[in-house]
């Protein structure tokens, strides 16, 4: 399925069907969570929250092309992410957009 971040996709004519949404909620486990908590005094990336986020933009593309396929999508236009801590290890990520038919295939 495709999946733009564009209002138009070129060469296509298209019919809106609606809005369509994937979301994950996420948190690291306590070994993570420690060695996070170390290189906050030392500085640097903390690469397990990295993937985290990462795994949860990936997770919720995913759930987003699911949704819009059960709608009888063949693209979503207009996709976005957000994303909000829920507590200090929890992250929870949306990718949104609007579902969209092909009325012309070119």
């Amino acid at each position: 399925m495709l999946v733009t971040t564009t209002e138009k996709i070129p060469g296509q004519e298209y019919e809106v069907i609606g809005e369509c949404f994937g979301v994950t909620t996420q948190s690291r486990n306590l070994v993570s969570n420690l060695g996070a908590g170390f290189k906050n005094i030392v500085g640097g990336e903390i690469r397990g929250y990295t993937k985290m986020l990462t795994t949860s933009r990936q997770e919720a593309i995913k759930r987003l092309t699911d949704e819009a396929a059960s709608m009888g999508a063949d693209a979503v236009v207009m996709m976005r992410f957000d994303s909000s801590s829920i507590a200090s290890d929890m992250q929870s990520v949306v990718a949104y957009g609007t579902a969209v038919k092909f009325t012309e295939k070119n």
